[in-house]
């Protein structure tokens, strides 16, 4: 089992954030702008429901990476820090997914 963790990709993002764009994906998005990122977030995660759709497990772990990788990017520009997520998604273990679902309003 990998010890790699979200915490450690997020450091990892905030660090080449800060990067020559010329030298690093992750500064070029970043100065792309959260237009340029969250199209590549949204492309990335509709490949990995073709991977799991397709039931390619292989290319379904690839793309996931992906889609988590670019996630963090987005959050890294919005400056959102992966532990107000964590924080949100431990509020609602706190009730089940039907429920937490039923107490959303209509947009």
């Amino acid at each position: 089992m990998s010890s790699f963790t979200l915490d450690d990709l997020e450091a990892i993002v905030a660090s080449r954030a800060e990067a020559d764009p010329d030298q690093s994906w992750t500064a070029k998005l970043v100065a792309g702008g959260q237009d340029k990122a969250a199209k590549k977030l949204g492309e990335e995660a509709i490949e990995a429901v073709m991977a799991a759709v397709r039931q390619d497990r292989e290319n379904l772990v690839y793309e996931s990476a992906d889609l988590l990788y670019h996630l963090m990017v987005v959050l890294k520009i919005a400056d959102i820090p992966l532990q107000a997520v964590m924080q949100e998604l431990e509020r609602r273990t706190a009730q089940t997914g039907l429920s937490e679902k039923a107490s959303r309003q209509d947009p």
